[in-house]
């Protein structure tokens, strides 16, 4: 099954990035903001976002009942996120700079992180 592998992928990148959300946001939101204000590193961001997307939904677009649809969902907002930072660089920055709010709510998104990372990695590898 696709979503299979590509659980295998996204669960542990994910649960990655959630390790320092978690435990130095502070400095995340900083490295944020130095990645917001650099259009040449948003761009490249965007289209390597766009193209994991569109990766993932040209092998796994499916919207079934079950935890598969997570994989669909995150395609989705690759192809979405990837276009914005592609299109409009100037609103993706203002949008994502005013999203970072206090250190303890990017812990709190960490930890949701986390535990969806964990979740399809386990989903992946059981």
């Amino acid at each position: 099954m696709m979503a299979i592998w590509i659980a295998k992928f996204l669960g542990p990148v994910m649960l990655a990035v959630s390790i320092p959300m978690m435990l130095t946001p502070a400095s995340l939101q900083e490295t944020t903001r130095r990645f917001l204000a650099n259009r040449p590193l948003l761009l490249v961001a965007g289209i390597l976002a766009m193209t994991a997307g569109l990766a993932i939904l040209n092998t796994h677009n499916v919207w079934a009942g079950d935890w598969t649809v997570i994989v669909t969902l995150l395609g989705w907002a690759m192809v979405l996120g990837g276009a914005f930072r592609i299109i409009a660089p100037g609103v993706a920055e203002r949008v994502g700079t005013a999203m970072l709010g206090p250190p303890i709510l990017m812990r709190l998104f960490g930890l949701g992180w986390a535990a969806l990372g964990a979740y399809l990695t386990l989903k992946g590898y059981s």
